[in-house]
This record gives structure tokens, sequence and C-alpha cells, in this order.
């Protein structure tokens, strides 16, 4: 977001007592500054802005907020391992455990479309606070159930309780670091929920090879325990719209001068307008943008295929292999590794980057020139090696193959999923920046909801496909999928330009 109010002379709080206007300023037609706009006290310098934190507690609360991310995630696959020991209690079948695992990515895709708006009205902490601690206490039914249908149920309420740290924490990060030094703390963010996946079999398998399904949500229990005390005391506000406006409080309250406005308190706004805006206008993007729509629905396949995944590796390596839970658990390591160097990748991208920047700078003659387009070259590898990865995973998925070789796939998959989501969401953002919170719920919204979906009939899709035809038909779908990174790098700006809500 963007710093404003700034002011020319200062009086502790960044705000101008400045009673003699500018007379060029009014002669050349350019609005008075209103005197009493409260706003930063020299920049990002002003104690009270968050890129003035000292950099070990920027950091510290990067690893909160992405670790409650990753918490979250880690808890939506972690349930997969509690699947036998559920069963023989309940006496429900494999399909209707699966519902436990969709109602919870339901939640997640849900709820991104009204907090996001709310963390605009009542800032981020409120947001943390109240959505974590009914995160905490959603798990407790899921701890103490008699049936599997309260497990459905209170998954979906825990999802989407547990979603806010999917949809807000990345404006935090936003909030405390300037735009040449947010590629990192990004980076660092972003891969969080897509590791937790990876993370939630390799925990659950340990906990259901040794002792009950129930010490699973006792253990998310402890973890999510301690994440609150870590949100209460160490993550503060941020979102510089809120800070403003407790500033100009304060400033009322010791002067006694209620003109003391932050630029915020100017605007009447609505929330129940702005959640109803927040929830029409990604479904318009879909509706009107081809390349929102196309990218997302890439996503959309990949974090399917992962999600479908939970279940292919226990009947790969469970019963091809005789791995017991917690040796199943251990082989999502690959895919795991293979989404951290696809992260550490990002260097070289960067490079691409600016070399394409300063073609295209040499060519129109103005320094910086940029296009959203060159953000999609790591998608573009990616679309490659998910599709070389699953076909890898499939046809090495024999009990005469050694183990060792689907993981090697998986971890190839792993690699092309980060490049490619990497690479998607920096375009968005960058492709329709005045709407880039709803590019993002949009893209949330189709992903999950695919992720969602899919589990619902893995199962059922490898026993009669078989194996390998049934992880190559997967295979099949993101191969559908290569050339729309290309053909929006290539012709996105012609699209662009017909667009309603894309930088032309």
């Amino acid at each position: 977001m963007k710093d404003v109010g700034r002011t020319v002379s200062q009086n502790g709080y960044g705000v101008s007592h400045e009673q003699n206007h500018d007379e060029k300023a009014l002669e050349a037609g350019r609005p008075e500054k209103d005197p009493y706009e409260v706003g930063w006290d020299g920049g990002d310098a002003d104690p009270w802005h968050p890129r003035s934190f000292n950099k070990a507690r920027k950091w510290l609360i990067v690893f909160i907020v992405a670790a409650g991310s990753l918490t979250v995630t880690c808890a939506s696959s972690i349930y997969t391992s509690t699947y036998v020991q559920m069963e023989a209690e309940f006496h429900n079948s494999r399909e209707v455990s699966v519902l436990g695992l969709s109602s919870f990515i339901l939640g997640i895709a849900l709820g991104p479309m009204f907090l996001g708006p709310l963390s605009e009205f009542f800032g981020r902490r409120p947001i943390y606070l109240v959505s974590w601690t009914l995160y905490v206490i959603w798990l407790i039914p899921q701890t103490v159930a008699k049936n599997v249908a309260t497990m459905i149920v209170t998954r979906f309420f825990d999802g989407l309780a547990g979603s806010a740290f999917l949809t807000v924490s990345g404006g935090t990060v936003g909030d405390m670091f300037a735009k040449d030094e947010l590629q990192l703390p990004m980076a660092a963010f972003t891969i969080a929920p897509f590791i937790g996946p990876s993370v939630g079999p390799i925990v659950g398998g340990f906990i259901n090879q040794f002792t009950t399904w129930r010490w699973t949500y006792y253990v998310l229990i402890i973890w999510a325990g301690v994440m609150w005390v870590a949100i209460v005391l160490l993550v503060p506000e941020t979102f510089h719209t809120i800070l403003l406006r407790n500033k100009a409080r304060k400033m009322r309250k010791e002067t006694g001068d209620n003109r003391w406005l932050a630029p915020t308190e100017k605007v009447q706004k609505s929330v129940f307008k702005a959640v109803l805006v927040s929830l029409q206008r990604p479904f318009q993007l879909l509706m009107f943008e081809p390349m929102c729509l196309f990218l997302d629905i890439f996503c959309a396949i990949l974090l399917g295929i992962l999600y479908v995944f939970f279940g292919a590796f226990g009947i790969v390596f469970g019963t091809h292999h005789g791995f017991q839970p917690y040796q199943v658990g251990l082989t999502f390591l690959g895919l795991g590794l293979g989404m951290i160097i696809g992260m550490l990748t990002d260097p070289v991208w960067h490079r691409i980057r600016s070399r394409l920047i300063a073609k295209l700078s040499q060519e129109t003659g103005v320094p910086g020139s940029s296009e959203p387009e060159f953000r999609l070259p790591p998608a573009i590898l990616g679309s490659f090696l998910v599709s070389i990865g699953i076909f890898v995973f499939a046809w090495t998925s024999y009990p005469s193959v050694h183990w060792i070789a689907p993981i090697i796939g998986s971890a190839i998959f792993g690699a092309g999923n980060m490049l490619v989501f990497s690479g998607i969401f920096t375009f968005l953002v960058d492709a329709y920046p005045a709407y880039a919170a709803s590019a993002l719920a949009a893209n949330t919204f189709v992903r999950c909801s695919f992720a969602a979906v899919f589990p619902l009939f893995g199962a059922q899709m490898y026993h009669r496909l078989g194996d390998q035809w049934a992880s190559s038909l997967l295979a099949f779908l993101t191969v559908a999928m290569i050339p729309f990174p290309y053909v929006f790098f290539k012709y996105g700006k012609k699209i662009r330009s017909r667009s309603r809500y894309a930088r032309s």
C-alpha cells in the first residue's frame, strides 16, 4: 500500500501545522492539502510505520504468519493419516472419510471471500486473533468426536477459520517490506502453504503408527496453542490504513482537537458493501478475463492432483511396496524437497526478468519498462515439469520398480508446482494491480474448490484405471494446460489491451 498523507512540517506525529498554504499550488489549480490530515512522519521512518521495524522483528513476524499458513494446510492433509483407525472405530467407508478432507479445503476456499475485506475494515490483528481462536476451538470437537459426521462438519468450520492466514498474511508481509525488499519474504510466505500438505502425512504417519488417531488432534491443538501465544504476543497491527487511524485517534485525544483525521476517516465505507463487492469481483474476473480463468484452472488442477496424491501414495508405497504408515508419510519428503528446490531457483528468474526489462527499456527508450508477462517464464518451465513428474510417478509405480523412482517423479512434480504457482501469482498481482486481492481470491476459490472435489473420485479412479493410467490421466490434464503460460507470455499484452480490468 502506498504511503499517504506525507507532510511538510512536523510536530511529533508527522502532521502539518502549516497555515501559509502554497500560493503557487493554488494558482496552478492543484487542490489544497488538508493541514489536519494525519500521515507518516518521515515516510517509512515513522515509528508508527511497520516498515520502521528492525529486520529481526520483521522476519520474526514473517515466520509466524508463514507458520500459520503451514499449520492450516498441514491440518488439511494430516487428516488422511487417520483414515484406517477412524474407519475401524466409526465403521464408515473410505468415501465418507474423504468428505472430511474435502470439507476442510472447501472452508479454505470460502474464507478468503469475506475475511480479506473484513481485514481492511478492522485490521490484520483482530482477524488473526478471532480466526485463530476459532481455529483452536474447532479442533476440540474433532479430538473427542464420536462419529464421522462430527468430523466432516467441524473440519469445514476449522478450514474456514484457518483460511485467514492464507488470506491476510500476504498483506502483512507487504505492509512491512518496501517493494525492492519484498521478493525474499514473499517467497518464504508463498511456499509455506504448499509445504504444509507435504508435512501433514509425515507427522501423521508417525502419530498413527505408534498411538491412536486422536493424538493427531492433540498434537494439532498443542501446535495451534503455541501459535496462538506467538500471535498474541508478537504479531502487531501492520495495516497502514488502520495504523494511521489509530495515530489520528491518539492525536485527537492528546491535543483535544477533533480536526485531526486519517485519510480513511474522511470516507464513509460500508462493511456489507465491501464484502458484497469482494464476493462479486472474483467471479467477474473469472467470467470476463480469459487470462485469469485459464491460469486459475491450471493452478486448480495442480492443487487437485496434489490432494489426490494423498490417496495415491498410500496405494503405491503402502500396498505395492509394503511400507508402514510412517514410511508412507516419509515418501512425501520428495514432494516437499521438490517445492523447496523450485523456490530456490527464484534468483534465476529474477535475472531473466531483469534482462527482459532491460531489452524492453532499450526498445522503448523508457528506463525500467516492464510488462506483467515477464513474470511468467517460471510458469512456462514449471508447466513442463509437472507433466514430466506425474508421468515418471505413473510409470515407475510398479511393485517391481524401486520405490525411489516414483519419489523422484513426485519431486519433479513438486518443483514444477512451485514454479507454476509463483509465476502465476506474481503475474496476476502485476496484471491486475487495482484488483490484485480479487484476482488472488478468485485463484484461491477455484484452486481450493478443485482440491476439495478431486479426492472424492481419486481412490475410485485408481482402482478402476490402475495406478499407471490413473496417474497418466492426471498428467494428460496438465499437458492440456501447458500452452497457456506461453500463450499469455507471448500475447498477454494484446489481450490486456482489450481487458476491462487488467493493466494495459
